[in-house]
Parts: C-alpha cells; structure tokens; sequence
C-alpha cells in the first residue's frame, strides 16, 4: 500500500483572493469562464443511440460556462457518459451507486461548487452596469424596498 505523498483529492480546496475576469488563466491558476456561456452550436453525441431526454440533457450543457473548458480539453466523451448516467440515475429503479457515480462525473467535470474549485475554474461577474443596460425591467433593491415598504404604510 502506498504510503505517504500528494494525492489528487488529498488537502484544502484551492482558493483564490484575486480572480481575473478575463476567459484566460491568471496568476494563481485559476481560469475564469465566462458567464454567459458557451457560444456555438452544440456538438454531436458520441454515443450510439441518444434517448431524447439525453439529447435535451446534452443540449443544456453545452450552453453553460464549464463547456467552454470542455470543448477546449476535448471531454465530449466524458459529457455524454456523465448525460447518459445522469438520466439512467433519474430513472425509476435508480440506486444510491448509481446517484454516487453522477455526483463524481459532476464533480469532475466542474459542475458541482467544489469541482469548480478543484479545477480552479470561476465564472466571471456580470457587471451590475451591464445587468440594468440588459434588462430594462431590473429595479434596484433599495427602490424595490422603498416601494414595498410605502405600500406597507399607506403612503
């Protein structure tokens, strides 16, 4: 048995106090994904015969900041076995080893809080600037309050 020495999962959960915002790696390793996701159509299944449930599993996926990485290190294999468990595991006569098995795909593939910090990905902020030019409709939290609380009042 071995003894002693770095193990993958071994140690405090990497952390990092100053995160660059750009799509690109910064000083401490970590890579910064971008927020909205990413961009392009989404690539071809790799395994034989996708259900439908599969396919919509696969399609959202794609469209969420980790793919970015996912694409970059060619993991499509990886997705499609973690889509194809994922949905044996929402079956009906599903087990805990089978639920175990999609907890450590998720994890492996940053889908999960402490996989993204293992694989020292973050997701960039929107900008609160950007967010209101986006969405004409955002109210901020102190009018919101305000509003509600002179409703409260009768004013």
């Amino acid at each position: 048995m071995a003894k002693g020495g770095a193990r993958a999962r071994s140690g405090p959960v990497p952390t990092s106090t100053e995160r660059s915002h750009k799509a690109k790696a910064d000083a401490q390793g970590w890579t910064t994904l971008p927020a909205d996701g990413r961009d392009g159509p989404t690539p071809a299944f790799p395994l034989d015969m996708v259900s439908p449930r599969e396919w919509a599993v696969w399609e959202r996926l794609w469209e969420s900041p980790q793919a970015v990485m996912w694409e970059q290190l060619h993991q499509d294999f990886e997705v499609a076995s973690y889509v194809r468990l994922l949905v044996r595991a929402e079956g009906p006569r599903s087990s805990a080893i089978v639920w175990g098995q999609v907890k450590q795909f998720a994890e492996s593939l940053g889908l999960s809080v402490s996989g993204m910090q293992r694989n020292r990905w973050t997701i960039a902020k929107i900008d609160a600037d950007d967010d209101e030019t986006n969405n004409p409709s955002a109210v901020s939290p102190v009018a919101s309050l305000t509003a509600r609380l002179r409703a409260v009042n009768g004013d």
